[in-house]
């Protein structure tokens, strides 16, 4: 079985030591086996600071299951990164970006199960003259140079109990109206239901769409948008076979009985879907993008410079990235093979 390439992210935030805690926890956690792309100095030396005892090996994608059992299988990247914990550095932005190319590449070889990346931060890429708006685009762009095919990459947080969507990212909220158009909704949507099929083995998703506007905008009492955009979407999806509903006053989609009727919601902007997503399962929600030719999960949180290198990080949202990549992995495996 091949195993996971989880990419190190920002070797000055918490990457690093999350990545060690998550292999220390393997038995106890369950984890499927995993090789790090990083430098192993650095490895050694964020180890060393937190005085924990760190076997590891230097290692090949293919050699990486089989010694995952008792020493943390490191794939060296020909960059090396100045420790710095808490102090990001556009000198290590070389690192970061390597790590996650060649994770990418493993992947799409075979060699690799899927990608799950650690945390990386913006400011130091471009310090670097880094050109992607972030980590997801540059994964699309990554998809299309290996595959040649234009990739549309949506963005999933998933949990023990709920499964967002957010069709719009990014951007301000007075921009949201401007940039939700029907075309995206519905473009969204079928790649969140082909993935749920496909990885999730969720045979017929059934998709909530939520309102832009309180109530759903109320027949247009608040707002035109729900009327003359979501719900075009809606009947577009439905009309397709895909079991879509809404649009849905969104104070009331995410309770306990609501969520027993759907399989993901898709929202509007940012923060409605990240908001009960995090509100119900902080700690160990995950970040899955769909619409890859490839299976890509992160922890659900940043680089937390603020702490990194004393100690205090918790390594569960990473945990969980790793079991649900497997899981997608095996699944996906399946789906191809009938």
């Amino acid at each position: 079985m091949t195993a996971l390439a989880l990419s190190v992210g920002d070797p000055s935030g918490i990457g690093p030591e999350i990545a060690i805690a998550a292999f220390l926890a393997r038995e106890a956690a369950g984890l499927p086996a995993f090789y790090l792309l990083a430098d192993p100095a650095l490895i050694a030396s964020r180890a060393s600071r937190l005085g924990v005892s760190l076997p590891i090996v230097e290692t090949t994608p293919a050699q990486a299951a089989q010694a995952f059992a008792s020493t943390l299988p490191i794939v060296p990247l020909a960059a090396r990164f100045i420790d710095s914990p808490g102090r990001p550095d556009p000198a290590n932005a070389a690192g970061t970006v390597e790590a996650i190319d060649r994770a990418v590449a493993a992947c799409l070889a075979g060699d690799a199960a899927a990608v799950v990346t650690c945390p990386i931060a913006k400011k130091p890429l471009y310090d670097a003259g880094f050109r992607f708006p972030g980590h997801t685009e540059y994964l699309a762009h990554l998809a299309a140079l290996h595959s040649g095919v234009e990739a549309m990459p949506v963005m999933m947080l998933a949990g023990p109990d709920l499964r967002t969507v957010p069709v719009t990212i990014h951007i301000a909220l007075a921009e949201v109206p401007k940039a939700l158009t029907t075309e995206l909704i519905v473009a969204t949507a079928r790649i969140t239901a082909a993935d749920l099929a496909s990885r999730f083995g969720i045979a017929r998703p059934r998709l909530a769409i939520a309102g832009l506007n309180p109530h759903a905008g109320e027949g247009g009492s608040m707002g035109l948008e729900d009327e003359h955009i979501v719900r075009p979407a809606v009947d577009i999806l439905r009309a397709e076979g895909i079991d879509a509903f809404g649009p849905l006053a969104a104070d009331t989609l995410f309770h306990v009985r609501a969520r027993a009727g759907y399989d993901a919601a898709l929202c509007m902007y940012h923060d409605q879907a990240l908001i009960p997503a995090k509100t119900l399962a902080f700690d160990d929600a995950v970040n899955v993008t769909l619409g890859l030719p490839f299976i890509r999960t992160s922890p659900d949180h940043g680089t937390a410079f603020d702490i990194a290198g004393k100690g205090v990080a918790r390594p569960d949202s990473l945990i969980a990235a790793l079991k649900l990549a497997r899981t997608l992995a095996d699944t996906d495996k399946k789906a191809a093979a009938a």
